[in-house]
C-alpha cells in the first residue's frame, strides 16, 4: 500500500514542509500542564494565555526556534528547609510549544495575576503578480 501526502499529489507543489509540520505537532505531545487558552484577538492576531501561578517572570523563557513558539517554566528552588504538610500547588518545570505559521511573529509577553499572555500577529503578504518570459528552446 501507498502512503498518500501532500508532496505526492500532483497540484500540491512545495508542501512537504508542512507535511513536516504536521508531523511536528504531532509528536510535541503536550501534557496538560500547564493550561492554557488562544484565542483570536482580531482577524490577523492570537493570544496565547498559560495559568503560571507561583512562577516570576524570572523563571520563564520564551524562545522562538525553527518557527515553533516555545515556553518554558522552572522554578528556582526558593527556601530548602520549608516542610510542606500539603503540596498542592504545582512547582514543577514544563515545556509548552506551537508551530508558526509563515508570516506569524511574536509581539510581547505579559505576566499578570499568574496568568502570562504572549501575543502574536500575522503579517498579510503582499499579493505578487510574476510574469514569466517565453523564450525559444
Amino acid at each position: 500500500m501507498t502512503k498518500l501526502s501532500l508532496g505526492s499529489h500532483p497540484y500540491l507543489l512545495g508542501f512537504e514542509q508542512l507535511e513536516r509540520l504536521l508531523e511536528r505537532s504531532a509528536k510535541s505531545g503536550n501534557e496538560g500542564y500547564p493550561p492554557f487558552n488562544i484565542e483570536q484577538t482580531s482577524p490577523n492576531s492570537y493570544r496565547i494565555t498559560l495559568a503560571v501561578a507561583g512562577f516570576s517572570e524570572d523563571d520563564l523563557s520564551i524562545t522562538v526556534e525553527d518557527r515553533q513558539l516555545v515556553i518554558r517554566g522552572r522554578q528556582a528552588d526558593g527556601n530548602a528547609e520549608r516542610v510542606f504538610l500539603h503540596r498542592g500547588i504545582a512547582a514543577r518545570q514544563f515545556q509548552r510549544s506551537f508551530v508558526l505559521a509563515d508570516g506569524v511573529e511574536v509581539g510581547e509577553a505579559i505576566i499578570e495575576n499568574g496568568l502570562l499572555h504572549v501575543d502574536l500577529r500575522r503579517i498579510e503578504p503582499e499579493p505578487v503578480v510574476q510574469r514569466v518570459r517565453i523564450t525559444k528552446g
